[in-house]
């Protein structure tokens, strides 16, 4: 019989009683298991990689080490963990800052225990969480909040994308689900998932979540004209 090893997380926050909430909660499931904690970044590197979770859980704001600079470490080495940024506010600009270190996703600490179990899951399986949708809005958000600045050059990677994979990697950016893009698109749901596996290898990008943070970062897609 082929029985599934339960995904392995590893909790970082220096709070010790949200560290047992989650912790709680993550263990009610049969498919996940909690397989260690840490109270700060170093803590946290040095548990990655003794542990080799298959997801992280990350606070921001620590001391010793903060949940940003962890998380561009983690993603620069040869871990497979794939983190998830703890938020207060949905609108953080510490949350950017983690998506732009490497991370998949973000989470509001007081999220639902079935919505932390749902995004656990899913970034296990290297799907988008949360909704795409609610990434652009946080980027546009902080894009929206900062000085003006000079358009970025063409990323020359882009110029390995078909125009099909093109128009893709703009419905990525503007949020839109895997469904969306096919109904818009005439696609099949299978044939949208192919494009989005070859935009991330061509790119040399994790995850949609991290498609959204390139177009925004090469001004591919910019607040004004999110459309192209």
């Amino acid at each position: 019989m082929n029985v599934t090893a339960p995904i392995s997380v590893l909790l970082v926050d220096d709070q010790p009683l949200l560290r047992m909430g989650f912790r709680l909660i993550l263990e009610g499931e049969d498919d996940l298991s909690v397989v260690g904690e840490a109270a700060n970044g170093v803590e946290a590197l040095a548990a990655v990689d003794r542990l080799d979770p298959d997801v992280v859980l990350m606070d921001v704001r620590m001391p010793v080490m903060d949940g940003i600079e962890a998380t561009a470490k983690i993603g620069a080495s040869d871990s497979e963990a794939r983190v998830i940024i703890l938020t207060t506010f949905d609108l953080d600009e510490y949350a950017f800052a983690g998506l732009r270190a490497g991370a998949s996703a973000f989470l509001l600490k007081d999220v639902a225990p079935t919505e932390l179990v749902k995004a656990v899951r899913l970034v296990a399986s290297g799907d988008a969480v949360v909704a795409p949708r609610i990434t652009a809005l946080l980027l546009e958000n902080f894009v929206r909040s900062q000085p003006e600045r000079a358009p970025a050059p063409r990323d020359p990677l882009l110029a390995d994308l078909t125009p099909r994979e093109l128009e893709v990697t703009h419905a990525i950016a503007q949020g839109l689900s895997n469904a969306e893009i096919a109904h818009r698109l005439f696609l099949s749901e299978a044939t949208v998932k192919t494009h989005v596996r070859r935009i991330l290898t061509k790119l040399h990008l994790r995850d949609r979540v991290q498609v959204v943070v390139y177009a925004y970062e090469t001004g591919l897609v910019t607040p004004s004209n999110p459309d192209y």
